[in-house]
C-alpha cells in the first residue's frame, strides 16, 4: 500500500493523488499539514527518498524567513527535522511512499516509478 503526504490546496499534490486514484493502486491520505510526520517518519522518508532535509524544504514559504532560517539554516540535521515537523508547511509535497522507496510528486510523474506504470 502506498502512503501520499497530501496537501490538499497544491495543484501538484492533487495531480500526484490522482495518478494514484486512477492506478487503482490501495493508498492511504495523510493530509501532513494536520498530520505532519514524526522526525522518526520524516528520517525513514528522506533514507527512502535518498535526500537530506534541505533538500525537501520548502526555502521560499514565508515561514521560512520568519523562523530566521533565511539568515541562519538549522544546524544539525536534527534541528533541521524537527523545524520541518514543526512546520510542515516548509516540506515539499506530495511525498509518496511504498515503505521502501519514495518519490516527491514534482512532477506528478515521478509516482509512476512507485506504481510500476
Amino acid at each position: 500500500m502506498l502512503t501520499v503526504y497530501h496537501n490538499p490546496r497544491c495543484s501538484k499534490s492533487r495531480a500526484t493523488l490522482a495518478l494514484v486514484e486512477e492506478a487503482g493502486v490501495a493508498h492511504r491520505v495523510v493530509e501532513y499539514l494536520e498530520t505532519p510526520p514524526t522526525v522518526k517518519e520524516l528520517d525513514r522518508l528522506l533514507d527512502q527518498l535518498g535526500l537530506e532535509p534541505a533538500q525537501v524544504t520548502r526555502t521560499h514559504e514565508d515561514a521560512w524567513a520568519a523562523l530566521g532560517h533565511d539568515r541562519a539554516p538549522p544546524a544539525t540535521r536534527d534541528a533541521w527535522l524537527r523545524a520541518l515537523v514543526e512546520h510542515p508547511i516548509l516540506l515539499e509535497r506530495p511525498i509518496v511512499t511504498d515503505g521502501r522507496r519514495a518519490v516527491i510528486g514534482r512532477p506528478p510523474e515521478n509516482v509512476r516509478a512507485l506504481l510500476g506504470t
